[in-house]
């Protein structure tokens, strides 16, 4: 009854009964009602409070958006790349409800030494093409692996759907395996654009905006509503389900898997700085930057 109170985890059942031990019996309908009334809803917490917020976020957001624009406009590959959350392969519980005939039974304790390790899905997003690409791994979140992943994408279909390429965008992050700080990314982006004779563009959203990356919303979101409540008992389970994905809008997803074993503390050469053919644009150049490969 207090103006001060603004929330409460009682039950309806929990409000009458403290209701009648007042004086007031009423129904737990009547409770109800009159929560309504005073503009109480049943809500969850939601994630959009900014933790931070860049002095240059909304200069970089108007410079990803006209390099997004300019590069569909001219029909080149615009690539939002993500490494999605890790997942444990086991029987272990995974959040969302299924139709099963029987219960599903599944570890007490998510314990990674009693499952088989844990899958690492790294993603791109056809951004042009609407189209998702998901590249499996069990070892670690590199660099190493973020530039696999595209190389294998370019192999396999970019190279088919963009004969006349020369060049690509990658809207991504600005921390994990594609850091916006870490030279050893750069180093290995420059041996991707050689290794692919493309040059690669790169635009990194600013510090707490991950979430705008289309990839997030437009690939990752998806992929877990398709595997929610399945066990990944095993990689090719999640595999299956993740190949599942789909929409109303003609979202299909591809997922393959790569078994390279990835190796943790990578340092870029000593003398790559100096070397190096990554050009940074005149503006905001920690954040856009192009790799161009290098003559034979």
């Amino acid at each position: 009854m207090s103006a001060d109170v603004k929330w409460t985890n009682l039950a309806r059942r929990q409000i009458a009964r403290r209701l009648k031990e007042l004086g007031t019996p009423v129904s737990r309908r009547v409770v109800s009602q009159l929560l309504r009334r005073h503009g109480y809803r049943r809500r969850q917490a939601v994630k959009d409070r900014a933790m931070g917020e860049h002095p240059d976020r909304n200069a970089q957001f108007e410079n990803l958006a006209r390099l997004k624009a300019e590069y569909l406009a001219a029909g080149l590959p615009v690539l939002s790349i993500d490494t999605k959350k890790k997942e444990l392969l086991g029987n272990f519980k995974r959040d969302g409800v299924i139709d099963t005939q029987e219960p599903i039974r599944t570890n007490d304790h998510d314990f990674v030494s009693q499952g088989e390790g844990v899958v690492i899905p790294h993603g791109l997003y056809d951004v042009g093409r609407n189209e998702g690409f998901l590249h499996l791994n069990t070892s670690h979140d590199t660099t190493q692996l973020a530039c696999d992943s595209i190389a294998l994408w370019w192999g396999q279909y970019g190279r088919e759907r963009y004969p006349q390429a020369t060049k690509l965008l990658l809207l991504c992050d600005g921390g994990g395996s594609n850091s916006a700080t870490k030279y050893v990314f750069k180093e290995d982006l420059q041996k991707l654009a050689t290794r692919l004779g493309l040059a690669i563009r790169v635009g990194h959203y600013p510090p707490y905006c991950s979430k705008y990356n289309p990839i997030e919303h437009r690939l990752f979101a998806h992929v877990s509503r398709a595997c929610r409540g399945v066990v990944f008992h095993t990689l090719e389970t999640a595999q299956h389900y993740m190949a599942k994905t789909e929409t109303t809008t003609g979202l299909k997803v591809v997922v393959g898997i790569l078994t390279k074993v990835y190796e943790t503390g990578r340092k870029c050469l000593d003398s790559f700085k100096q070397t190096m053919k990554i050009v940074f644009d005149d503006v905001l150049p920690k954040w856009n930057y192009t790799a161009r490969p290098e003559p034979a």
